[in-house]
């Protein structure tokens, strides 16, 4: 074999090398991504892991592969994954990379959204709320405190990312880079540029790195960057060209992108149920694949917000969101197909080749009827049990973050400084309680101090009774200009003129115990003799109930007022069917047996039914009328 002849063979293997490689990329000439060197668009839809139980995963996303999409786009909470600095959780429902090893099985390319910050309508946008350890933290800036947690959670993330890159094998297409960052006030390049760096650092430069703003140059002015690719969001418009003007003018060459078409929208909780039509959303649709853009739906799947994970927003007042996060969304919490699906998948057909076969079943549900639940006994009385050590003594209260408990419930207490014969007003200074307190004297339940809303409750008592302010977490702001939320008593009390003062503060560790069978492990030994005598006010109930066929289901709680829910020790959620618009809550079959008893822990926080029942129904109700705020 001749030289010549060798050199060409080397050639010839080299460029069958460099032809087979995978590369996802950018062609600015011709407006288009390039997947292996051909034009390419992605149809890609939402799905959030952390709101699905692992068990499910698979279903929800062949769903989603046989509706016709060829992508999904995912964020990751860093907060549901470092609950505490230099904890890293990812097991189980946190298995971040057996998800991702369920897309690359179903041929599923994924478009990343590691934050730090996500949105989401998760807590705190899915920041861990211990950077608020550090009262004067400046979050989404160059703040060098801020920064350092930043690098130290995306050097553990990161790395796990890069071997699944494209370009390496994988399937993750493109990696977002913050998120809607011309939302929030801080407008800090030096911020973005380190983030730039840092996903450089450790991606390398062989992945599509963007951004995500709304559609209008008050957004796009501080959200994007140089170095990075410019995509917006907007929801169904009849002129999808024009809906991509403002991209146009920051990014004026590449391939046009909607991150975030919106298929419908959350829910808060005393605000009417977010509808829209099947017809709406997949016209909106058409209309922005006619302009060849590549789009991701949001959301495809909603879920749920079990625990306590929901976020919140703020306009004019704090608006919690619902347990709900089903967002009248393709398929639904439970992962049902919907007609907004069909609908999307006609639409889908005419632009790319669907699968065929049909779209799997929902998964059954199952009506299990009406169970008894039986009181326990009121939250005061178990304070030995459910409080983590000693109270914290204080002159004036403390706040969640600075006992470092940075979810569900604390408990104020103090004695009543004078005798109050008559009904005086124990009033929250400059809107202080975060972000609801239930207010009870010498164990007589009066009332709720609310956030935004009510702001005193009017008491009675003897000097030295005992006054319990049971403050409840409803979730951190999660968008918007400030997001340092902090819980608890933010503010000081007065009863009348005088400043409460002399605090007992009670950190209050409620799932650990129910996780490990509290209160069903008692038997039928529960409290005789209770040290309170209460009226109302958060009291636990408990139950038991057996099933045959274990399937999902959705929790009714009848005539129930407010509070949280556990099934066989997981927290299902919050519930308040007296504020609505959610009436059930969902609960998966993953947590049910068939072979032994169901566990049913209530806390109720207001005023439990004088037959406290719970009813198990096959189907949800999301839309159930609304009964003031």
């Amino acid at each position: 074999m001749g030289p010549v002849i060798l050199c060409l063979l080397l050639v010839s293997s080299l460029c069958q090398q460099a032809w087979s490689s995978p590369s996802f990329t950018i062609d600015f000439a011709r407006n288009c991504f390039l997947k292996d060197g051909q034009c390419f668009r992605y149809i890609s839809g939402s799905i959030h892991y952390f709101r699905i139980p692992a068990s499910a995963w698979k279903d929800r996303l062949q769903k989603m592969y046989m509706t016709g999409l060829n992508a999904v786009q995912i964020y990751v909470p860093w907060n549901f994954h470092e609950a505490q600095p230099g904890v890293f959780n990812f097991r189980e429902d946190r298995d971040l990379e057996h998800f991702l090893d369920l897309t690359m099985e179903l041929g599923l390319l994924v478009i990343m959204r590691p934050g730090p910050y996500i949105c989401a309508e998760w807590d705190m946008g899915g920041l861990p709320a211990w950077l608020l350890n550090k009262k004067d933290i400046s979050l989404r800036s160059s703040d060098p405190d801020y920064l350092n947690a930043v690098d130290s959670w995306m050097s553990v993330l990161l790395p796990k990312l890069r071997s699944r890159l494209y370009s390496n094998g994988g399937n993750i297409i493109s990696v977002q880079v913050e998120n809607e960052y011309g939302s929030f006030h801080a407008c800090d390049y030096s911020y973005m540029r380190h983030l730039n760096a840092l996903f450089r650092l450790y991606l390398g430069d062989d992945v599509v790195l963007f951004t995500t703003d709304g559609n209008a140059d008050y957004f796009l002015k501080c959200g994007t960057l140089q170095d990075l690719y410019t995509t917006v969001d907007f929801g169904p418009v009849a002129n999808a060209t024009k809906a991509f003007e403002a991209m146009r003018r920051y990014q004026p060459r590449g391939p046009l992108v909607n991150s975030e078409y919106y298929t419908g929208w959350l829910d808060y909780w005393g605000v009417k149920h977010s509808q829209s039509s099947a017809l709406q959303v997949s016209l909106g649709l058409q209309n922005i694949l006619e302009t060849g853009a590549s789009v991701n739906m949001y959301m495809f799947e909603g879920g749920t917000n079990f625990g306590y994970w929901n976020g919140a927003d703020f306009s004019k007042i704090y608006q919690p969101i619902t347990t709900s996060y089903d967002y009248d969304a393709p398929l639904t919490e439970a992962g049902d197909p919907t007609d907004k699906l069909l609908a999307i998948r006609a639409v889908i057909s005419k632009f790319q080749t669907v699968p065929s076969g049909p779209i799997p079943p929902p998964t059954p549900k199952f009506y299990y009827g009406l169970i008894s639940l039986q009181k326990v006994g009121a939250l005061v009385d178990q304070l030995d049990f459910l409080a983590a050590g000693a109270p914290y003594v204080t002159d004036y209260p403390i706040t969640f973050e600075d006992a470092k408990q940075y979810f569900g419930f604390m408990l104020y207490r103090t004695h009543l400084p004078l005798n109050v014969p008559l009904y005086t007003p124990l009033s929250s200074q400059a809107n202080g309680v975060h972000d609801r307190g239930y207010v009870s004297v010498n164990g007589s339940f009066y009332g709720v101090l609310e956030r935004d809303v009510a702001k005193a409750v009017k008491v009675t008592g003897k000097a030295g009774d005992w006054v319990d302010v049971l403050v409840e977490n409803m979730g951190r702001i999660n968008y918007g200009g400030d997001l340092k939320d902090f819980k608890g008593l933010v503010g000081n009390l007065t009863l009348g003129t005088n400043t409460l003062k002399d605090w007992l503060v009670y950190p209050l560790n409620i799932d650990g115990p129910i996780a490990g069978g509290w209160p069903h492990i008692l038997g039928n030994n529960l409290l005789r003799n209770p040290r309170t005598e209460n009226t109302g006010g958060p009291v636990f109930y408990r139950g038991t109930f057996k099933v045959i066929d274990v399937g999902d289901t959705f929790l009714k709680l009848p005539q129930w007022s407010k509070g949280q829910v556990w099934i066989n020790g997981f927290n299902i959620g919050r519930y308040w069917p007296a504020r609505g618009p959610q009436v059930t809550l969902y609960v998966p079959s993953s947590i049910l047996s068939s072979s032994e008893m169901n566990n049913i822990t209530v806390l109720e926080l207001e005023n439990a039914p004088e037959l406290p029942t719970a009813l198990f129904l096959d189907r949800p109700i999301l839309n159930g009328t609304l009964r003031g705020k």
